[in-house]
């Protein structure tokens, strides 16, 4: 087997840098003989014959003196390296190294050694190998050597100790705090996670943060951005509540962070398979806003190329103002109030604004009758009546009358309309999920049989049959639909029970679409928005949800609008 990446690269370009030298200097110091043996088995390497080179070079290493000999050791240690049988190759080079400990190559005799034993998994001596090297140019190959093969460690507890074996060594730790953003929620890691990135130079993973912030942090200056780094870091401003975590625990608080986080897991992976590399830096921020301006005055943390939360209103303001005056992205996952990304040319809302729902959902309604008249009724909630109103005044500017505009409770007869006073449509907008089935039985006792548009949120998908939905002239605005027929939602939902033995819910498709979408926009733009046209999500992409289009504004005009066919739901816009 050849050595892959960068292994293979330095030990091939020496092999045929080096036949020229030993071939001149063997002829000093050695017989015709011996001589015509070592070019040989040079020879045979470089052509791939490694059993026949190793015939060639083994009674070369038998031989008490001469300048060959050190070299017939390190081709033979190549050979075997290459045929696989690693413990002979680092035989070979330790009985070079017993017996030449000054031979001029020494470094590329470690290298292969530390090479040989990381192939056979034995990190910790591959480690000690590449550490005795002094060429300063080695020891920048070895470092890519080393980033390759700890990115194969999972690990997590052995990668722990031998952090603690090799404390200051960067690709170790780097690659620790890489497999516990990955794997763990765990307190004590998190906070390992913390101190690694601190003392490294990578952005700080903070969770939770509790420095205050100072007069010396809040003037102290930031460094410029860096944009042309090769990657991107994407903060995850979440209330994760890491104290409270308790992993037999079901029900908690903060799952929805947790569901949020793990899509973006998953996204992170489909991008690095894009050949775009997405750093993610998960920090717990709560309802507190002394946390959020504590980060925003360390001064790493500006090197961040989005921002994902916060999810409580005083945090998220620092943030936004922070995004807007370093140009960086700030997204918010899942808030549906327009006012967050009123004149903030930096901030975006992932999922449609209830002004956005009011809007689409009226052009559509548009489509459906020619009567333009609108009754409309909505429940308890704020965001139940906030949506109707909105609704309520988009009809009215687009010329509909509307004949009913009302709260229903639990009983929906206070209804005026009637088979003979009907309107054109109906909107329902409840976060009751028995409104939806109660409004239907009311309209067919009453022979009213005209379009109603409902939010999703007014039925209980699970509990209610398949016939509930057969009315043909039923739509449901549903923002969070994911057509499980497509084959990518299957993939993702195989992945995600594979990796978190649960079902992924709603949360976890968002984060999943969310970063999938912006670390595509953020490689596509080299981190500098600059043509908001690119921004819109195309059907051939492969989102799980439906989609995303900020082309007029930072709010998402994709409003999914849905009917059941008879068989399953699909898109009716």
């Amino acid at each position: 087997m050849k050595l892959i990446s960068h292994a293979q690269t330095r030990l091939r370009s020496f092999s045929l840098s080096l036949l020229l030298w030993t071939t001149v200097h063997a002829a000093l110091a050695q017989t015709d003989a011996n001589e015509r043996r070592f070019r040989s088995g040079a020879r045979l390497i470089q052509q791939k014959e490694y059993v026949k080179a190793k015939a060639e070079l083994a009674p070369l290493t038998q031989l008490r003196s001469g300048g060959v000999v050190p070299f017939a050791y390190y081709y033979h240690a190549l050979a075997d390296f290459n045929l696989k049988q690693f413990s002979e190759a680092r035989m070979m080079l330790r009985q070079l190294m017993d017996r030449f400990p000054n031979w001029k190559m020494m470094d590329d005799a470690h290298y292969l050694m530390g090479a040989a034993y990381f192939e056979g998994g034995q990190y910790e001596e591959g480690a000690q190998s590449l550490n005795r090297i002094g060429d300063s140019a080695l020891k920048t190959e070895a470092g890519k050597l080393e980033t390759l093969h700890y990115s194969r460690i999972t690990d997590l507890n052995r990668l722990k100790q031998m952090q603690k074996e090799f404390p200051d060594n960067r690709n170790l730790a780097l690659a620790l705090i890489g497999l516990i953003q990955r794997t763990s929620t765990a307190t004590a890691d998190l906070e390992l996670s913390d101190r690694l990135s601190n003392r490294f130079g990578v952005p700080p993973v903070t969770r939770p943060v509790t420095t205050e912030p100072t007069a010396s942090t809040s003037t102290t200056s930031k460094p410029e951005k860096n944009r042309n780094k090769g990657y991107y870091n994407v903060a995850v401003l979440f209330p994760f509540r890491v104290n409270e975590i308790d992993p037999g625990a079901t029900g908690r608080s903060n799952q929805y962070a947790l569901d949020l986080y793990n899509g973006m897991k998953l996204a992170k992976s489909k991008l690095q398979s894009e050949g775009i590399t997405v750093n993610l830096f998960a920090y717990d921020v709560d309802n507190d806003a002394s946390k959020m301006t504590a980060l925003v005055n360390n001064p790493a943390f500006v090197q961040n190329d989005l921002l994902i939360g916060p999810l409580y209103a005083e945090p998220n303001r620092i943030a936004t103002e922070f995004a807007n005056k370093n140009n960086i992205l700030l997204v918010n996952p899942i808030s549906t109030s327009s006012e967050l990304v009123a004149n903030q040319p930096q901030a975006f809302l992932a999922a449609p604004s209830l002004n956005q729902q009011a809007l689409k959902t009226a052009a559509f309604a548009r489509t459906l009758s020619t009567v333009r008249k609108a009754a409309i009724y909505f429940g308890n909630t704020r965001k139940d009546s906030t949506l109707a109103a909105l609704y309520q005044n988009e009809m009215k500017r687009l010329g509909f009358a509307v004949m009913d505009f009302r709260k229903i409770g639990p009983d929906p007869e206070v209804i005026r309309v009637t088979e003979t006073s009907k309107p054109g449509h109906i909107f329902l907008v409840s976060s009751d999920d028995k409104a939806g089935p109660k409004l239907l039985r009311l309209l067919a006792q009453r022979k009213v049989a005209v379009p109603v548009i409902a939010t999703s949120s007014a039925f209980d998908f699970v509990k209610e049959p398949l016939s509930t939905f057969s009315k043909s002239d039923l739509y449901l605005v549903y923002p969070e639909f994911v057509d499980q027929q497509r084959p990518q939602a299957t993939e993702f939902e195989e992945q995600y029970l594979e990796q978190r033995n649960l079902i992924p819910s709603t949360y976890a498709y968002q984060g999943y679409d969310m970063l999938l979408f912006f670390g595509r926009a953020l490689a596509r733009t080299r981190g500098e928005l600059t043509n908001r046209s690119q921004l819109r999500a195309e059907p051939e992409d492969g989102y799980l949800l439906s989609g995303y289009d900020y082309t007029a504004s930072n709010e998402n005009q994709v409003v999914p609008i849905i009917k059941f066919d008879g068989t399953r739901f699909v898109l009716a816009n």
